[in-house]
């Protein structure tokens, strides 16, 4: 655990943090890809078991109830292989994405701080350095990393009839068919849900790690407890957006071909939520919250407390190496 009186960006040098947050994200991303897969294909369910006239049109698209209910009609319909679906492009994106993240977050909370100066009677508050930093940070690793994050969603949408037949393949036919801004659909609502949920999720969590990293949890860490309830209220606030990302993902000459045959046809960000509020109501835009909330608890406790034991004992080592060369 990180001793009290330090914070996760005063911490490491900048080869550790790298290494440090692409080995939370190798991590975190195997052990929640069954969720994010049945999170990815509840979010592109634009019909519902409850409503039988959005059923009029499934093409032979499947219907999901619950989290529960997808998991098992997945692995009936596909095997349990099919969890880890788009899992190569998406251990690529969590590791880039990590590493990314947590070096721009030091990177400019460092700047900040020889900016506005550092100390109690100095500098920004403590909230806004953090969140301006963690905004900054979800801003740059989204844009790098986007086109794995689109790559991971068509695989993860995918059902017995493959779209496409290996990762080289869907880069090659994606490029073909829709140039290089294929790569960058629905970055616009990425954009605009990331930077509010890295700021927040960081100002939350730099705001109760440090308070219950004092506290004995019968259930684990104070470093894991912050990051899961930073990731929650975040999350809530702005599933929305990510949303309204998946289903542009897909769009494009291949829409009509993955699991679910009926996605409708989407233009921009507004048009999108305006759509799915006419034809799906307000529960339309929170489609696979559940297990969006359910993923973010582990994948975000997995992370961090994965960062922060890898960072300590990077830092551990360096200090040791340091002291044998001294």
């Amino acid at each position: 655990m990180s001793k009290s009186d330090q914070r996760l960006q005063d911490e490491g040098s900048r080869l550790q943090v790298v290494a440090a947050g692409a080995t939370a994200g190798l991590i975190s991303r195997f052990v929640v890809a069954p969720l994010d897969v049945v999170k990815i294909r509840l979010q592109l369910q634009s019909h519902s078991l409850s409503d039988p006239l959005s059923q009029v049109d499934l093409r032979g698209s499947p219907i999901y109830k619950g989290t529960i209910g997808t998991f098992k009609h997945i692995v009936a319909n596909e095997g349990i292989t099919a969890l880890w679906k788009g899992n190569v492009p998406a251990e690529l994106l969590y590791v880039a994405y990590a590493s990314i993240q947590f070096t721009t977050y030091r990177s400019t909370t460092l700047l900040l701080q020889r900016v506005f100066g550092k100390g109690k009677d100095k500098g920004l508050p403590r909230s806004a350095e953090s969140f301006i930093s963690g905004a900054t940070a979800g801003a740059t690793a989204t844009v790098t990393t986007y086109p794995l994050d689109l790559l991971r969603t068509r695989f993860a949408a995918q059902g017995n009839d493959r779209v496409y037949a290996s990762l080289r393949r869907a880069i090659s036919d994606i490029r073909r068919d829709e140039g290089v801004r294929g790569f960058f659909r629905g970055l616009s609502p990425a954009l605009a849900q990331i930077i509010p949920f890295m700021g927040l999720f960081f100002a939350v969590y730099e705001g109760t790690r440090l308070s219950l990293g004092k506290m004995e949890l019968p259930w684990g860490t104070g470093d894991a407890t912050a990051g899961v309830v930073a990731s929650v209220i975040a999350k809530t606030g702005v599933f929305p957006l990510d949303l309204v990302r998946k289903r542009i993902q897909v769009q494009g000459p291949t829409r009509s071909r993955y699991v679910h045959k009926n996605i409708p046809e989407y233009k921009g960000t507004v048009s999108t939520i305006r759509t799915v509020l006419q034809r799906e109501g307000v529960r339309g835009l929170y489609r696979g919250l559940t297990v969006s909330l359910i993923k973010a608890a582990p994948a975000s406790a997995v992370t961090m407390w994965t960062y922060e034991r890898m960072l300590n004992f990077l830092v551990s080592k360096g200090e040791k190496a340091n002291m044998k060369s001294g």
